[in-house]
């Protein structure tokens, strides 16, 4: 795999580019930023200058800080939604490539019926019964990416299901237990791998879309939807909160998008060929 990054230079462009972003997120403490909650009112919606790189805000908070620990809070959010979506849609995918029957019928029909509603309206609808809040985004993020794992792991498991080595595994005795976890999810890897990376570069865009409502993390947590919220009513009078959350929140969604593609590439058989 380090051999495959090493090769591919837009993969390494990507792993470069999101490594950068959350291994920032991880280690803010330790970068020496202001405290993002620090509010000085004598240099609220202050321009770029040597004290503050990014301005500060209309309370007087730094504008870099509070972007870097915004990273923190909204990758949060969004590899938990990730991780969630993929445990319950994908086991619940798998179970019903390899059970079949009526479990198969029930289980892919309440995907369905969760795939048909509008990704958005199906967040705001989940929250409103949780409560707006960071893990309310987090578990409504889940519910509605759930059945494209689902749907994305039940086509290949199909065949895995057929193959020779899973039915000599089901003839000497192979508990389904065993089948499932040892034989049908490491084939399973490389689409988790890539379905993972595109989701969460979609997973922070529908993350900032519910802070930037009021739905997700809430005051004075940062968060880039919201600073991207707060900044909006002062666009005349100091752009760069409002700007350079916005761009945060690109260059975040971009290199997990950059990063899925780019190991679709690399990890497509089909596609490595026909390259």
């Amino acid at each position: 795999m380090i051999a495959s990054i090493r090769r591919n230079k837009l993969l390494s462009f990507a792993v470069a580019l999101v490594a950068l972003q959350v291994l920032g997120a991880i280690f803010a403490p330790v970068l020496g930023l202001q405290d993002p909650y620090a509010q000085v009112i004598v240099q609220r919606m202050k321009g770029p200058n040597l004290l503050n790189f990014l301005g500060t805000d209309q309370l007087g908070r730094d504008v870099l800080s509070r972007i870097v620990y915004g990273y923190r809070a909204s990758l949060l959010t969004c590899v938990t939604a990730v991780v969630l979506a993929l445990v319950l849609g994908g086991t619940l995918g798998m179970l019903a490539a390899y059970y079949r029957g009526w479990f198969e019928r029930i289980v892919m029909r309440l995907m369905d019926i969760l795939f048909a509603f509008p990704i958005m309206l199906l967040a705001i609808g989940v929250i409103a019964i949780l409560g707006p809040s960071a893990w309310s985004a987090a578990i409504a993020i889940a519910i509605v990416y759930a059945p494209i794992f689902a749907r994305l792991l039940r086509g290949p498991a199909l065949v895995i299901c057929e193959s020779e080595y899973v039915n000599c595994a089901k003839a000497i005795g192979a508990s389904d237990f065993r089948i499932i976890f040892l034989h049908l999810l490491p084939n399973l890897a490389s689409v988790v791998l890539v379905q993972t990376s595109l989701l969460l570069s979609a997973a922070i865009l529908v993350e900032a879309s519910l802070s930037f409502l009021g739905l997700g993390s809430q005051p004075p947590i940062p968060s880039l939807g919201l600073m991207l919220s707060e900044g909006r009513n002062f666009l005349l009078l100091a752009p760069w909160p409002a700007v350079f959350a916005g761009f945060a929140i690109l260059f975040l969604s971009f290199g997990f998008n950059l990063l899925g593609d780019a190991l679709r590439d690399t990890l497509d058989p089909r596609l490595r060929k026909a390259s």
